[in-house]
Order: structure tokens, then C-alpha cells, then sequence
């Protein structure tokens, strides 16, 4: 229960109101003043001061100093006239309650009010100064232009006096080159003349001497004629017979017996199909395919969306387990999501599937164990990551550009699989060293 403070004091003017309010230890932080244009309010715990005024006052240059345990009011009158006391008499509790609500409305739309005007005053300036940075802007880029306009021209003038120069130092070395070519041309005359006139002295001597040689030229030409006709060629016919082979490699050059297993093994992993998986019930029949759902799993992938190409792999698998690019383009998934023992796990059991090694999968083989060894060398196992690509790279030259080609992560010495970089491990791995990146 607040105390009501009843022992103030009050002066007065024609202008104004001083009232002083006693309370002990009372300081800025702790005061709460309420003011309006007939109520005044000193909230001070445990101490309650309130007065409804006998008139009107200005409540907005009205002022109030704290201090020395009491607080001192100046009110300014709207009307300048003297009260007949400080506040109305007569005064009961439900009039006492209309005018404390009416304040306080009072005190709410004039704090809205000059929030709005707050606000409209921050937009204004707001708004003037984003009007003088366009126009300071604007007086830049005109400055810039005129200053480009006035290089161009700049350099436009230079460039045609260079070229007036150029022409001008170019007129006597045509008007120079105009004579030479006319001389030229009359000493090319003159050498024409000279050779017309010894082919014509030749002419007249080859005649003399072709009517004296003529009469022995014909004892010799019939002869010669019959020996220079060869005699008419052989009729007959080439045949040629090619060995039937469905790998690309010459006989001598690859390995019948495995390339028929390997034939025999695809054959078998596109007929071993597994229907009993509850998921297929909802499915439709392009969707059970396994082929359908590795393509799909091949576009997830082109997408970034691993996870999602992983979960089409898996049904694949699920549905037939003997088809080894389906571990590989998982592997490759596991390697996007830093998955790395189960991209060394699906490599290894596509490299078990690619059994025995032929031509035919030769770049898939090479995939796997370009994986397997990235993962290896990512978990920091650079032997197990290193030797098997070395192996492979220092075989053939086919299979090393294989291996470059289809090279798809950051290799554990750096960007890429140098030669050298190859020969000094593979050197260390002999050695029994253990190589550090």
C-alpha cells in the first residue's frame, strides 16, 4: 500500500505553479513522473504523490528538478490566472478515475504522435540525403564521362596526326618504289627480247640438223616401239578370311578364355534377377528394372543429389547384385559424401565382380581402383591408396591414360597423379618406407 504525500507546498503566479514534494532519499533513477494537462503524478516507492489540477497547464514546457529529497515542479498556466487552490474540489473516486484514463489517452495519442513525427522526420532526412548522394553521384559520373569524351578526343587527334605523319613519310618512299618497279619492268622487256631472239638463232639451227637426222631416227623407232609394250597382266582373285571376335583386340593380343568367362559372367548377372523385395509391390515395371534405376541413380548424381542416387544403387543392387558398375557409381557417391570405408567397400566389390580382367573392363576396373585408392589416401593410408594405381599406371600406356582420364578426386600429394611423383613412392613402397604427405 503506497503513503500518500500530504505535506507539499505550493506558490503561484499569474503564469505559473511551483510545487514542492518532500521525499526522503528520492533520486532520478527511482522517480516516475506523470503529467498531464490536469493531472500530476509522483510515483517514489513506498511514497505516492497525485493532484488534479484546478486548471489546465502546459504540460510540455512545464519542468521538474529532483534533488536534496524533494521535487520541485514549475507548471505553466494556459490562462494566465491566479487558482483558488491546487486542485479541484469536489473531487470523487469515479471522477478521480474518468480524468486518470482520460490522461493517460491523452498521454498515449501524444507519445503516438511524436513517434510518427519521429518517424516521418527520419524518412524525410533519410530521403534528403539519399537525394544528395544521387546527385552527388550523378555529378561524378558526368564528371567522369566529360573526362572520358575529353580523352577520346585526345587520343583521337593523336591518332590522326600519327597517321597524317605516317602518310606523309610514306610519299617518297612510294614516289621511290614507283621507280624501281619501272625499272623492272623495262630490264624484264629487255630480258624478253634477248630470249626471243636465241630461241629464234636456236630454231633455224635445230632445222638443219633434224632434216640431216631424221632418215637414221626412223631405222631405230619401230624397234624400240615393240620393246617398250609390256606383256598383259594374269586374271585371278584374293580371298580373305577374318576371325570372328567379339572384343575389339587382335587374337594374338588378348586372352580367349577369359574374355569368353567374362561373356558368360555378364550373360548371368543380367538374367539373375530377385523379385521378393517387399518395396517392389508399389512399384511400376520400368521401375523394377535394374538398368532403369541405374540411370536414374547416374541423373541424382549429375544433380549433386548423392543421397538420393545412392538409394536408387541400393534398390538396383537389391535387385540384382552381379552387376559391378552398380557398386562403382555407389563408390562414387560415398566418395562425394566423404563416406570413405564404404567407397573402399563397394570398390573392392566391384573389382570382384570385374573378374577375370579383359579389354572389355579395363576402364570400369580402372575406376574402382582409382576410388578405392582416393578413399585410401584420404583416411591417410597412402601405401594401400598408392601401390595398386602405381601398378596399374607404370602397365600400359592405354591403361595409364585410362587412369588420368577417369582421375576424379584430389590425389594425397595434390592435385593430380604426376609420373614423378609415382616413381618416388612406388621407390619408397620397394624400400619399405611409409610415405608422408
Amino acid at each position: 500500500m503506497p503513503l500518500q504525500v500530504s505535506d507539499y507546498s505550493w506558490q503561484q503566479t499569474k503564469v505559473a505553479v511551483f510545487i514542492s514534494v518532500p521525499l526522503r532519499g528520492v533520486c532520478v533513477r527511482d522517480a516516475d513522473v506523470f503529467c498531464t494537462e490536469n493531472y500530476l503524478k509522483v510515483n517514489c516507492p513506498p511514497f505516492l504523490f497525485e493532484v488534479f489540477l484546478y486548471a489546465p497547464i502546459d504540460d510540455e514546457s512545464s519542468k521538474a528538478k529532483i534533488g536534496n529529497d524533494a521535487i520541485v515542479f514549475t507548471l505553466y498556466k494556459k490562462e494566465a490566472a491566479m487558482w483558488e487552490t491546487l486542485s479541484m474540489s469536489g473531487v470523487d473516486k469515479e471522477m478521480m478515475q474518468r480524468i486518470r484514463e482520460k490522461s493517460i489517452l491523452q498521454a498515449q495519442e501524444r507519445a503516438k504522435e511524436v513517434t510518427e513525427a519521429k518517424a516521418a522526420a527520419r524518412r524525410e532526412d533519410q530521403k534528403y540525403a539519399l537525394n544528395v548522394m544521387m546527385k552527388i553521384e550523378e555529378e561524378e559520373r558526368k564528371k567522369i564521362e566529360h573526362m572520358k569524351e575529353n580523352e577520346r578526343i585526345k587520343a583521337t587527334k593523336e591518332l590522326e596526326a600519327w597517321k597524317e605523319h605516317q602518310r606523309k613519310a610514306e610519299q617518297p618512299k612510294g614516289i621511290q618504289r614507283e621507280e624501281k618497279l619501272h625499272q623492272q619492268e623495262k630490264q624484264i622487256e629487255e630480258e624478253k627480247k634477248k630470249i626471243k631472239h636465241k630461241s629464234l638463232t636456236r630454231n633455224s639451227a635445230s632445222r638443219n640438223l633434224a632434216t640431216k637426222g631424221r632418215s637414221s631416227e626412223n631405222i631405230f623407232f619401230d624397234k624400240l616401239k615393240e620393246d617398250s609394250i609390256p606383256a598383259p597382266r594374269s586374271v585371278g582373285s584374293i580371298k580373305i578370311n577374318f576371325t570372328p571376335r567379339v572384343f575389339p583386340t587382335a587374337l594374338r593380343e588378348s586372352q580367349v578364355a577369359e574374355e569368353e568367362e567374362w561373356l558368360h559372367k555378364q550373360a548371368e548377372a543380367r538374367r539373375a534377377m530377385n523379385t521378393d523385395i517387399p518395396e517392389l509391390y508399389d512399384l511400376k515395371e520400368e521401375e523394377k528394372n535394374p538398368e532403369w534405376l541405374k540411370d536414374k541413380g547416374n541423373k541424382l548424381f549429375a544433380t549433386e543429389n548423392y543421397l538420393a542416387a545412392i538409394n536408387a544403387y541400393n534398390l538396383a543392387i537389391r535387385l540384382n547384385n552381379k552387376i559391378p558398375v552398380l557398386y562403382l557409381n555407389r563408390a562414387a557417391c560415398h566418395l562425394k559424401l566423404k563416406n570413405l570405408h564404404k567407397a573402399i567397400e563397394d570398390s573392392s566389390k566391384a573389382l570382384e565382380l570385374l573378374t577375370p580382367p579383359v579389354a572389355d573392363n579395363a576402364n570400369a576396373r580402372m575406376k574402382a581402383h582409382v576410388r578405392r585408392g582416393t578413399a585410401f589416401c584420404q583416411l591417410e593410408l597412402y601405401i594401400e591408396g598408392v601401390v595398386p594405381q602405381l601398378m596399374l599406371t607404370i602397365g600400359t600406356p592405354k591403361a595409364k591414360t585410362t587412369y588420368e582420364s577417369n582421375f576424379e578426386a584430389p590425389f594425397c600429394f595434390g592435385s593430380g597423379p604426376p609420373s614423378s611423383l609415382l616413381m618416388l613412392s612406388f621407390s619408397a613402397v620397394i624400400r619399405g618406407q611409409r610415405i608422408k604427405s
